[in-house]
């Protein structure tokens, strides 16, 4: 039940009721009681008694810890407010008539910024006569809307402003998420370049042994007959 706090917590001395409509701590719905009878069942649970709708009659109350219920909901307008501070708009600007080679680096962009939880605003730049045909920028708008579809919804429908015609896309994922999967992502490449770092240790190091054995070999076949005889035996 979505509860709606109209007063302080502690509030078990300001119902000035003979009865309430009590909702329990799980959102169970036990019933009309008598306002002596929620209050015991409040003290009993260690809980506030709250009211959530004074306009009804009797008025709805909920058996609650309310210090939580106040930190939980500062929480979630917190990671609002982040959420919406963080929300950036990228803008992409193209021609009607974009060669195939530069839509698809263009596309490559706006994905990555939806990718990255950032919206992303799509101009399509008319000059001369390009004017008297919409319809290019309609068609070039709604092909870049399906090629990024996995990625991006239209939040806002091509129109035309003058000479511009413009698009705007929002990521299908919270920028929260995107940052999630940008930092496995992170650690996942760095994981690669240790393992890398290591092969290349390890090979640097069976080649060096190697070359010592090829050396050490060498010289053994170097040395001579004499080399090998006894100084100490005459002949």
């Amino acid at each position: 039940m979505e509860a709606h706090i109209s007063t302080e917590p502690r509030i078990n001395e300001r119902i000035r009721v003979s009865e309430v409509r009590l909702v329990g701590p799980g959102g169970e719905q036990i019933g009309i009681v008598p306002i002596a009878q929620a209050l015991q069942m409040a003290r009993d649970h260690d809980l506030d008694l709250v009211e959530v709708s004074g306009e009804a009659r009797p008025p709805v109350t909920k058996l609650m810890d309310y210090g939580k219920f106040k930190y939980e909901a500062a929480q979630k307008a917190r990671e609002s407010r982040r959420n919406q501070s963080n929300t950036v708009i990228k803008e992409m600007k193209l021609r009607p008539k974009i060669d195939d080679h530069d839509y698809g680096t263009k596309v490559g962009h706006i994905v990555r910024f939806l990718r990255g939880g950032d919206k992303v605003k799509i101009t399509i730049m008319f000059r001369g006569r390009e004017q008297s045909r919409p319809e290019l920028g309609f068609n070039l708008l709604k092909r870049l809307a399906d090629d990024v579809e996995a990625d991006g919804v239209i939040e806002q429908a091509p129109r035309q402003e003058g000479r511009n015609m413009h698009m705007v896309l929002t990521p299908t994922r919270k920028k929260s998420e995107a940052r999630a999967d940008q930092a496995v992502e992170r650690e996942a490449k760095m994981a690669q370049r240790v393992a890398a770092a290591e092969a290349d240790r390890s090979f640097e190091a069976e080649m060096r042994k190697a070359a010592q054995a090829e050396a050490e070999a060498a010289r053994k076949r170097k040395r001579g007959p004499a080399d090998n005889m006894d100084p100490d035996v005459e002949f």
